[in-house]
């Protein structure tokens, strides 16, 4: 699912990486590990979701800022972004759910209809959707706003389709993989529209990382398979900073060699 390409002339490359394998792995991951950790931070170590909320928000604006000042796509800035994203858009519907009573039909609906609206806007400055034409401040900013509300509307749909449908954290994994399976073929055999398959696997992935993070962290008890958010984010942090490290690798070998 490989957006078309664009270009613009307002920085020399494109701030996102190609859409691969590893792109796919390390979105997962992330996914997995924003659910995981932020239960890790409010619950395990009793930060409470105000406190937790606070830290990882403050920390997210001061990565995001070294991103959009970047020039060039750099693999451990752009993942730590969209690690704390994942994160902090984690936090935003379980605050709307904790705090405010926000029943997760009405959140999933609202994170919708933002993404939605995101996207709109986007295309009507921009004329594309296209994440291989994020080459601009303008474009960026759009793309970064949109990916917040995916983790938002990711979480909210991914608790509400476990929990409140009652499909328990595997059958909702099962839904939400399947449901990007059927993308996948639709793009690849049917030649559906590469930007829009793209934006509905990314969207799709964040309540499949969710409902994976809940299976595996979860108690017995309660569904899960009782690994605790601990080990459940180390492990995966473990497995990203692995992977974000070979492609940086990757990277510098490859402009050693032009």
């Amino acid at each position: 699912m490989r957006p078309q390409q664009n270009t613009s002339p307002a920085f020399p490359m494109n701030k996102v990486p190609e859409v691969t394998l590893f792109f796919w792995l390390i979105k997962m991951m992330s996914t997995t590990v924003g659910e995981t950790a932020a239960d890790f931070l409010n619950m395990d170590l009793n930060w409470g979701l105000t406190n937790t909320s606070l830290l990882t928000g403050i920390l997210f604006a001061v990565v995001l800022t070294f991103q959009l000042r970047a020039n060039r796509y750099i693999p451990a800035l752009y993942w730590s972004t969209v690690l704390l994203i994942s994160v902090f858009g984690t936090l935003i519907t379980d605050n709307m759910t904790d705090h405010f009573g926000v029943p997760l039909a009405l959140s999933t609906s609202v994170f919708g209809g933002l993404l939605v609206l995101t996207f709109g806007l986007w295309y009507a400055k921009e004329k594309t959707l296209s994440i291989h034409s994020i080459n601009s401040l303008k474009r960026e900013t759009y793309y970064w706003i949109a990916i917040l509300f995916t983790f938002s509307l990711g979480t909210a749909a991914g608790d509400w389709a476990a929990e409140s449908l009652g499909l328990g954290y595997l059958n909702a994994a099962i839904v939400f993989g399947a449901l990007i399976a059927l993308t996948a073929v639709s793009r690849y055999l049917f030649k559906a529209n590469s930007v829009l398959c793209f934006w509905i696997a990314y969207i799709l992935t964040r309540p499949l990382g969710a409902s994976c993070g809940d299976l595996l962290s979860q108690p017995l008890t309660s569904g899960g398979l009782g690994l605790g958010t601990t080990g459940t984010s180390i492990l995966f942090l473990l497995t990203i900073t692995s992977l974000i490290g070979y492609l940086t690798y990757k990277m510098k070998l490859e402009e050693i060699n032009r």
